[in-house]
């Protein structure tokens, strides 16, 4: 990529250990004060049913970011682990709880498709979780042939997310 090109991103963030809106809120401080990173738009917090994984895990807070960013889709992928990482986030179980995810769910109107990156993300079509915070930012964002997040969000169950209240 050139220098100085920049790409739209759109990230989905989530949590369900140790205070889990505060886990996003220092991860969108810390994607804020990246130099190559410039955010764009965050979507309100919501509470959600945990998806696949261990039984009896805590709730999940999730949202999702619009950001510009200079960094390839690799780098990119790169940076949000360390910031996983920073995180103290464990990957020992499959869709188990974590202190924090970071995922890449579309990178401009690329698609890649390999062991280290798929773009759109591959189930963000069908998960209410990542949908309806995607939708309050980017209702028309195609997600590759699923169509727009607006519509793939009326394919799928989510009356049973609601806003994450946040302190005030």
């Amino acid at each position: 990529m050139p220098a100085g090109d920049r790409h739209v991103a759109w990230i989905g963030l989530g949590s369900n250990l140790d205070d889990p809106a505060g886990q996003l809120e220092r991860a969108i401080v810390e994607l804020r004060s990246e130099p190559a990173i410039s955010v764009l738009a965050v979507s309100s917090f919501y509470r959600t049913v945990p998806v696949g994984g261990p039984p009896d895990q805590p709730m999940f807070c999730n949202a999702a970011v619009a950001l510009t960013t200079a960094l390839g889709p690799y780098a990119l992928l790169a940076r949000l682990q360390a910031i996983e990482a920073a995180h103290d986030r464990v990957r020992d179980v499959r869709w188990g709880p974590r202190t924090l995810d970071l995922d890449i769910l579309a990178y401009g109107d690329r698609h890649l498709d390999d062991d280290a990156l798929t773009v759109p993300h591959p189930r963000a079509h069908e998960r209410g979780f990542v949908l309806v915070p995607l939708a309050e930012i980017a209702p028309a964002l195609e997600l590759g042939q699923r169509g727009r997040v607006v519509d793939c969000l009326h394919r799928v169950a989510h009356d049973d997310i609601e806003y994450w209240e946040l302190p005030a």
